[in-house]
């Protein structure tokens, strides 16, 4: 067997997203696959279209940083075969809105669909008749929604004569399928085979076919694949069949065997080879055989339910822990069925389903555009122009430019995204230069230094994508001052900051919580965060992952920092940083990597920091933690775990590093709780 490699090691991700790496160093805004937007020929796609995978899709690995699909490129609407074809085997990324019934010619037919691409269905609309698609070797970044796939039948249910699939992949990677309506084809309904990897497939309806579900065709132990929320029914076998997965993760699967019809279960999930299974919170009804497994295989079941089964039900060997690979959230089991009868297939029009794990509501769009183009010439113009205590996303979509202005975002206004527009998170720019020591206009003091921040998010369940927030504030010439300069401060619980700039000196980066007693989340990913002391700071729990954080000298030149200055308060997770890289043009061993902030002295204060699976530079010292205003770093919770670089080193007293154990503890997961982010 092939040597499986794994790419990761924790929660989400393990590395730098490609886009960071290429750049060989800061190269802001450098977003790969980039595209300009469709002209008058494109149409707006749902809200949820340009969404990310989650599950194994969501991975880190094999040069691509999970799976986004088309979100970069042209959005399209297709109403014809020609034009289908036409955008998904293009080479640029589509967003590609199937808005009619398109049949396949000749019957059968498999679209080979290139990188890149979202395929999906406009409200129920979108159907494939006859045929489906292939994504061949290689091909990876691809999202297939909200479709319904259809009646490739040729006359007899267990067709064995025909290759007609829904969906199939040969060694094709990073691949979502989720909301499909998949029915009545020649052949299987889903074929992941010959080393196919990353891959989730979730809420789906799989139905009336002989073959379900397969996963394999290969010797290598290579697969890692998520199967979550699909209501499989009226199927015979391979449901799904997995062989050689090194990493297969079923769950709230709903399985049903409907008495009375003409195909009956022969057996439901089926662990062959060297596969390692684990199978949790799935309900099992009327199916012969619901769980099987080879000698050689590997099933951990957990809070299954089985009503009406009979013959097989196994279980046995050791698999794997998930989160170990990415966060989720398990709905109980006893939901399950009435759940995915609600709500997995094509949505008939933009709203929520049933669970929390995927709730999309509705979004408002409001746009900003320095020249008047957009409805607000200001972002601040657009973020009071939100209802007060709006129950749904608003979407602030911000066209390049400098906006040079101050922006809160109060507390009564959840649920809001400031996103950026353009090809690059360097595109759309807000910047404002605000110092602690900086007089107010109105003569009632200094801003202080939470009152310095450019961007202030005091709203919970923010989003900001794709744009730079900067304090520019010029310490050189204002040295009469107090020098902390904020650029982004938060104070909200569930704050995703994804694929963002944050840049200024002192203080850049401020995550705060509401009050003491308040948790406050926030995951940044695929970002950058730039500055030279204490410039990720606060009493937050916060996960800083994939993303790259760069050292930058003085004002007078010198090199000289702190990356993190925690104020945690005891029995909180602090601040973690994972998965990311710490450099910068700086001299070497010149930066600690935090000291503990009691803010106020709060001797009651915990802080803590953790820098985990993180490649850090020559300019980090070997004695990485160091004390602050009278307070020892050893009284409170610093720690590494298998760090790399010239600015890693060896565990001692001076260098606490976590064991295996204690760094199972210590997950993004963990963190984030029962939050897992998603674009919205």
């Amino acid at each position: 067997m092939a040597q499986h490699r794994r790419r990761r090691t924790t929660a989400l991700a393990l590395g730098v997203p490609l886009a960071l790496t290429a750049a060989g160093g800061l190269a802001y805004g450098f977003l790969p696959g980039a595209q300009p937007r469709a002209s008058a020929a494109t149409t707006a796609a749902p809200a949820w279209a340009t969404a990310a995978a989650d599950g194994f899709a969501s991975v880190d690995a094999l040069g691509q940083n999970g799976t986004y699909g088309g979100r970069d490129g042209q959005i399209v609407t297709v109403k014809t075969l020609a034009d289908l074809e036409k955008y998904a085997t293009a080479s640029a990324p589509y967003v590609i809105v199937v808005a009619a019934t398109i049949d396949m010619d000749p019957v059968g037919k498999e679209i080979k669909v290139q990188s890149n691409k979202t395929i999906v269905g406009s409200g129920t609309s979108g159907q494939i008749v006859g045929g489906g698609f292939f994504l061949g070797a290689g091909v990876h970044n691809v999202i297939i929604r909200n479709l319904t796939i259809r009646d490739a039948y040729q006359g007899v249910w267990n067709d064995k004569e025909h290759d007609f699939d829904a969906i199939q992949m040969d060694g094709a990677h990073h691949v979502w399928i989720d909301h499909n309506d998949l029915r009545h084809m020649a052949d299987g309904l889903i074929d992941v085979r010959k080393d196919s990897t990353y891959v989730t497939v979730s809420w789906n309806k799989l139905s009336q076919d002989n073959k379900a579900f397969g996963i394999g065709w290969t010797e290598n132990v290579v697969t890692d694949i998520t199967i979550h929320h699909n209501w499989i029914r009226e199927t015979e076998q391979r449901n799904p069949s997995t062989d050689n997965a090194a990493h297969a993760h079923l769950y709230n699967n709903f399985l049903e065997d409907v008495a009375g019809t003409d195909i009956n279960s022969s057996y439901g999930n089926y662990s062959r080879g060297a596969t390692k299974m684990v199978l949790e919170n799935s309900w099992f009804q009327g199916f012969k055989n619901p769980v099987i497994k080879d000698s050689t295989a590997s099933i951990v079941q957990k809070g299954n339910t089985f009503v009406g089964t009979s013959g097989r039900n196994e279980s046995g060997g050791t698999a794997f822990d998930p989160k170990t690979y990415y966060a989720y959230t398990l709905d109980k089991t006893a939901d399950v069925p009435a759940l995915l009868k609600s709500g997995a297939g094509p949505r008939g029009s933009i709203g929520t389903t049933a669970t929390a794990t995927t709730r999309v509501a509705a979004a408002t769009t409001l746009t900003v555009a320095k020249d008047g183009s957009g409805q607000y010439s200001t972002v601040q113009a657009a973020v009071n122009a939100v209802p007060a205590n709006n129950a749904s996303r608003v979407v602030i979509s911000v066209k390049p430019g400098t906006y040079r202005e101050l922006v809160k975002v109060p507390s009564n206004k959840p649920h809001v995204t400031i996103q950026g527009t353009g090809s690059s998170r360097g595109d759309t720019v807000i910047v404002y230069n605000n110092a602690s020591g900086t007089p107010k206009p109105d003569g009632s003091g200094t801003y202080g230094t939470g009152g310095s921040a450019t961007v202030a998010v005091e709203a919970d369940d923010f989003q900001a994508r794709n744009l730079t927030v900067s304090n520019d504030f010029d310490e050189k010439a204002h040295q009469d001052i107090a020098q902390q300069a904020v650029a982004l401060r938060t104070a909200a619980d569930k704050v995703f900051l994804d694929g963002v700039i944050v840049t200024g000196d002192q203080d850049t980066l401020l995550v705060d919580t509401a009050s003491k007693d308040k948790l406050g989340r926030v995951y940044m990913r695929n970002s950058y965060v730039v500055g030279n002391v204490d410039f990720i700071f606060g009493r937050a729990t916060a996960v800083i992952d994939k993303s790259v954080i760069t050292l930058k000298k003085r004002w007078d030149g010198s090199s000289a920092g702190y990356v993190t200055a925690p104020s945690t308060a005891a029995n909180r997770k602090g601040i973690l940083i994972a998965n990311s890289t710490v450099n910068g043009d700086v001299s070497a061993a010149s930066f600690y990597l935090g000291r503990p902030w009691h803010a106020g002295g709060d001797a009651s204060l915990d802080p803590q920091a953790t820098v985990r699976n993180t490649s850090l530079s020559a300019a980090v010292r070997s004695t990485p933690w160091t004390d602050m205003s009278g307070f020892s770093w050893k009284d409170d919770r610093f720690a590494e775990y298998k760090n790399t670089g010239a600015g890693s080193g060896a565990a001692s007293s001076n260098r606490p590093q976590l064991s295996d154990a204690q760094a199972a503890g210590q997950e993004v997961a963990d963190w984030l709780g029962d939050w897992t982010p998603s674009a919205a």
